[in-house]
């Protein structure tokens, strides 16, 4: 059954009520149709793959985002919509959130309110049946720990009474239980589904992906979608992509206690103060297992808006915790061993939000923590991170100014990169340099200074895009080419001077990387059938990073 064109663009709740005429009006004897619940945050290709080469008759199709409508993943449940079969197609950020890199587009996917769906009976049955779920985004699968716990619950145990060898068996225990990968979150999230498709590394942009399921469905693939069996043929296509398949977790799962845990706080069944309950629970555990739940417990007290914050329930479960005098010198004391910045950062968040700390006895925890990491003799990108997130609000530019002596171990890109993150005008200027030097290690720390503090002067970005042209071909040149693809171009000039790039180089890896800018850019500023002349005439073969160009060149010859 096609969606008439005006159903497309109707709520979830009003489309799926119109199509149940049709769908009770079909012969008896016949199978079921199968719904096939789409989110699309980034690029349609995969769903629109999906929708062409599956039999109208046998599936209906569900886009469960509603544009401009915040609470579309609600509006869903509200439908009693139930889902045999899920794709969701967007970017993901390795842990959090699935999103899009279009500019115009504001929609996204916290894994938050998937969990919330999962543990929670207001919306039980919309993954209730789902047989397969598929996730195009990089990392999905990944079975890396997202965080794992470090060398400061070793030191935490000791002091809790453990000997040296029983706190290192258990951090090796929290570890395999807590870690806590991209895999574990989406076997969590989809509790009891036969298979899961992700990617263990990095995913397929949309029209790569979109080529590969077309050759799948062209040799039958159809016939094993929605039957809750992994395809071996599926997993062939995307073999050069590194697609990986699990399942949902069961209660047998070594894991459903974590999964219990996790529950607790996004089960929209519990009211806040029970969830400070359980956070307090949490705390007064052994510090270590309160670490590995660090981060939910960070993004839960921080959502707790002042109007809630004051009801008489909310108010009394937050003293009791501010009272807890015990439970808050272990907890402080934990977070100032830390041998990670990024979790004495977080810990030290938690402790303010928590009452353990006032605002400025947390500034002075941080402002020591910053002497520290500038003081090192080594720094790299996660300390760079870490100073760009705390100064995300630029409110202590010019707090941590100092004179660099030439030649000290100060002196270079990654101190210039901290400096620049905490507003130092000669440390940008220096991090900018690097991102065209020939040292690949500069060129990276550059790249990620920029994540956090793009160039959005666009004469400056012409400049660097012309820099970056004149750059030797090599794998530096080839990472700040990625960086420039980062900031979205929809500069004529810029544009023209990659296609000079392109047809010039005498790398093959640096033509993929050009294409990869490209197939992001605003197409409609360059002449596509021109354009895709001269990517097939200059084009250089190789083995590795082709598709990207194929499904350029078909993109511009379809335009």
């Amino acid at each position: 059954m096609h969606w008439p064109r005006c159903l497309r663009h109707l709520p979830v709740a009003a489309a799926l009520s119109l199509s149940m005429p049709l769908a009770l009006a079909e012969k008896p004897g016949k199978p079921a149709k199968q719904t096939v619940c789409t989110i699309t945050v980034n690029s349609a290709d995969e769903k629109d793959a999906f929708r062409h080469h599956l039999p109208a008759a046998r599936y209906q199709f569900v886009e469960l985002v509603e544009p401009n409508r915040p609470d579309w993943l609600s509006s869903a449940c509200s439908a009693a919509i139930s889902c045999d079969v899920l794709i969701i197609s967007g970017h993901y950020d390795g842990s959090n959130e699935f999103f899009s890199d279009r500019l115009e587009t504001r929609e996204f996917l916290p894994v938050d309110e998937l969990e919330r769906v999962s543990c929670s009976d207001s919306c039980s049955g919309l993954f209730s049946r789902l047989k397969e779920a598929y996730l195009f985004g990089c990392n999905t699968l990944n079975p890396v720990p997202l965080s794992s716990v470090t060398a400061e619950i070793v030191r935490s145990l000791v002091r809790e009474g453990h000997s040296l060898k029983a706190a290192e068996q258990h951090l090796k225990a929290l570890n395999a239980e807590h870690g806590e990968s991209s895999r574990d979150r989406m076997r969590q999230v989809f509790r009891n589904v036969p298979v899961i498709y992700g990617f263990s590394a990095v995913a397929p942009l949309g029209p790569v992906a979109a080529s590969t399921l077309d050759r799948f469905f062209r040799s039958n693939g159809a016939g094993e979608i929605g039957r809750g069996r992994r395809s071996p043929r599926l997993l062939a296509q995307f073999a050069p992509f590194a697609m990986s398949v699990t399942q949902g977790m069961t209660d047998q799962d070594p894991q459903a206690d974590v999964r219990r845990d996790v529950c607790q706080f996004v089960d929209d069944r519990l009211s806040d103060a029970q969830r400070l309950g359980f956070v307090h629970q949490l705390l007064q555990r052994e510090t270590a297992q309160a670490r590995v739940h660090l981060d939910r417990i960070r993004r839960y007290t921080k959502a707790l808006e002042d109007p809630v914050r004051q009801t008489p329930e909310v108010a009394e479960a937050l003293a009791m915790i501010a009272r807890d005098d015990a439970t808050r010198t272990r907890f402080l004391t934990f977070a100032r061993d830390a041998d990670q910045p990024a979790g004495r950062t977080r810990m030290i968040r938690v402790a303010r939000d928590l009452g353990w700390l006032s605002e400025d006895e947390r500034w002075t925890e941080l402002a020591l923590m910053l002497g520290e990491l500038q003081a090192r003799r080594t720094v790299g990108i996660t300390e760079l991170d870490l100073a760009c997130t705390l100064n995300q609000e630029q409110d202590l530019d010019g707090a941590f100014n100092r004179r660099v002596s030439a030649g000290s171990p100060a002196d270079d890109v990654p101190h210039a990169a901290m400096r620049a993150c905490l507003g130092s005008d000669e440390g940008r200027a220096r991090t900018l340099a690097g991102l065209v030097s020939a040292d690949e290690a500069d060129v990276r720390i550059a790249q990620a200074y920029l994540r956090h503090r793009p160039i959005t002067d666009a004469a400056e970005l012409r400049r660097f895009a012309a820099a970056i042209a004149r750059m030797p071909p090599s794998a530096a040149q080839v990472l700040a080419l990625e960086t420039l693809g980062r900031h979205y171009v929809t500069d004529r000039a810029i544009l023209d001077q990659l296609v000079s790039l392109y047809s010039q180089t005498s790398s093959a890896r640096v033509q993929v990387a050009v294409a990869g800018i490209l197939i992001r850019a605003d197409r409609g500023t360059m002449a596509s059938p021109r354009l895709a002349r001269t990517l097939q005439k200059s084009r250089l073969r190789s083995s590795a990073g082709d598709s990207i160009i194929d499904a350029l060149i078909r993109l511009l010859s379809a335009a």
